[in-house]
Formats: C-alpha cells, structure tokens, sequence
C-alpha cells in the first residue's frame, strides 16, 4: 500500500489549511516526499500555499476534485483529522469522483473505506483503498523489553494533543541523521505512517495490546539502530487521551521531550495546564513509575511557536528556558540541533 505515495497525490482538505483538523495534509505538505500536484480546499482556492501557511511547496489549491482532476492526480489522500475521525456528508463527493475517475485512495480516518460496497462498486482493475488506521496482526501485551536495548530511545510527550510532536520527532530524526548517526522514526499515528511507512496507528489498536504494540516496533528497529524516535500522541492532562501511558511502557524511553504550544493555559475547558515545570515531573514520575524503571529525564522542550513572529518565539523561547531550566527550541522553525545536543548529552 506504501507505494500508493509514489504516485501523483491530491490532497483532500477542505476547510482545513486555516481550519483545526487540518494536521494530516499541512503534514504531508510540509514534509512528504511524494509528488503532491493539487489541495483540495474550496475555503482557500486559488490562494498561495506559501503565504498561508509558510509551507514552501509550489502546489495549486482547487476548489474540488473535479478541479484537481486537471492536474492529473493518480490517488487522493484525505488530509483531515476531525474529531473521532469521522468524515463529514459533504466530503463523500469528492471522494466518489475520485474513484470515479480511476483514482485510489489512502484513508487515515477511523471509518474504514475499503469494505463499503459503494465505494468498492466504483473500483477498476488497479484501483486501492488504503484504510491506515488497522490493527497490525500477532499483537502481545508489553513486557517492557524494549529496556534491554542499547540504542537511545526518544519519546515526544506533550501538554495537549496536536501541538507538534509528530513534527518535532521528525525534526530530531532528520538532525540525528545529518550527525552521522543510525537514526529511525518510528510512526505511532495515520499520518506518520503515510510519511514514512514504518510504525503502528495506535488508535487502532486495542487498549491491551497497545503497549506491546510500540514494544514490537520498538524491538523490531532498535537493536539496528544508534536512536530511534517515537512519534507521541496524545497528552497525560487531556481528559480523552489514552494513547501516552502505552507508548512510554511500550518503547521504554531513555528520554523525554516535553512539546508545548506557548501560550496555551487549558487543554479544555475548565482543565488547566499545569506550570511547565510541574508537567515535567509528572511525565518522568510515570516514566519511572516511582522506581519500577529507570529514571527517564525530560531533557528539553520543543514550543510550538507557530502563531508568533520570529521575534515573539525567540522571546518565548527564553521564557521557557528560564522557567524551566532545560533547553528549549521550536523545532519545526529553528531546527532540532539544540535538543538533539541535550538528548545526546543526556
């Protein structure tokens, strides 16, 4: 199904390049290697990618599939990442033209697309459905394992879900590489897997198979590696999030970065974060599970600063160093070296 991404791509995002469930095709966007030929946002068409959102990729934004069939697509990717990860009535269009047309389609939502008969009526000879969010076979529960491993393991955590820990992992992952080191990325979500292949969609799995989910992937590419850098999800502060306890048993972590959006106060409504330095604790107390493992450092925070001009992040940047006495970096924006140093030093 991986090869899917080789081909001439249309990315699916209707109100989500200045929407809020935009993540999976900003992502994509932003750093794929696949050749993207058209956006599909009636909310943004005919504007400039770069001036919207920074993302320097010279790709048109349409109004529908239909428009997008001009630039000659092979396969639509759906880029949005809604709540429950349920598509809304007025996407299916857009999908079904697509089929139509001869396209395949990769599916990152949790409503699985291949096995609908109307959909599967409309496929050709060479046609795909790629449905992401699958449980992988042969699962086991975790045993904490992946401790006995030597490499450094690197765990993205946040103070909330979708702050850019997918983001700064690949961050680290492509400055570790740069260092000369055995560096792997380790996808954990839909949109990790569709940038790089290897990893698991966690949401799918089943709650008690989870951890050893991550075990698995984590023993798999480990022993083969110097570093390897898991994709976090979720948030031990976010009332929904269930996804952060599994991926720390399950990947065993030598370290931490804590991501954080500055100048967010609440996860939701009526549940506050924390002062950062207290988030800290909290993560490596469960990390370490009051000494039933190893102490796992939280050595540096990677702050999204995206809604700030580069004068205010570099002044955020500093706040946060000073409040919380570890390094501090936006990562997307100014690079990942200086976590990568504390990571390697830590």
């Amino acid at each position: 199904m991986r090869l899917l991404l080789d081909r001439r791509i249309a990315i699916l995002l209707h109100e989500g390049i200045r929407g809020t469930h935009g993540k999976t095709g900003l992502s994509l966007l932003r750093y794929s290697e696949s050749p993207i030929v058209a956006v599909i946002d009636r909310e943004c068409a005919g504007q400039s990618l770069s001036a919207l959102m920074g993302i320097k990729r010279d790709v048109p934004i349409v109004s529908s599939m239909a428009a997008a069939l001009d630039y000659n697509p092979e396969v639509l990717i759906i880029g949005i990442a809604t709540k429950g990860g349920v598509l809304p009535d007025d996407y299916w269009h857009d999908i079904k033209d697509a089929l139509m047309a001869g396209m395949s389609l990769v599916n990152g939502l949790h409503v699985p697309m291949s096995s609908m008969p109307d959909l599967k009526a409309l496929l050709k000879p060479g046609q795909l459905i790629w449905d992401v969010r699958q449980e992988p076979p042969n699962l086991g529960i975790g045993t904490g394992m992946a401790r006995t491993l030597s490499c450094r393991r690197v765990l993205t955590v946040g103070t909330d879900m979708s702050v850019g820990k997918m983001s700064t992992s690949l961050e680290l992952d492509s400055a570790s590489r740069v260092r000369g080191l055995r560096s792997k990325f380790i996808a954990t979500g839909q949109t990790g897997l569709m940038l790089k292949g290897d990893g698991v969609a966690l949401d799918a799995v089943r709650v008690d198979f989870a951890a050893g989910a991550v075990e698995k992937m984590v023993m798999q590419y480990g022993k083969n590696h110097d570093i390897v850098h898991v994709e976090g999800q979720g948030s031990l502060l976010h009332p929904g999030s269930t996804a952060t306890l599994p991926l720390i048993r399950g990947s065993q972590p030598t370290q931490l970065i804590l991501v954080h959006r500055f100048g967010q106060t609440e996860v939701v409504e009526g549940v506050p974060i924390p002062p950062l330095p207290d988030v800290v604790k909290l993560y490596e107390m469960v990390a370490s599970a009051a000494g039933a493992f190893a102490r796992v450092p939280v050595v540096g925070i990677a702050l999204n600063t995206w809604h700030l001009n580069e004068e205010a992040a570099k002044g955020a940047i500093a706040q946060v160093e000073d409040e919380t006495g570890l390094p501090c970096t936006d990562a997307v924006r100014f690079g990942a070296q200086k976590l990568l140093d504390a990571i390697i030093q830590g």
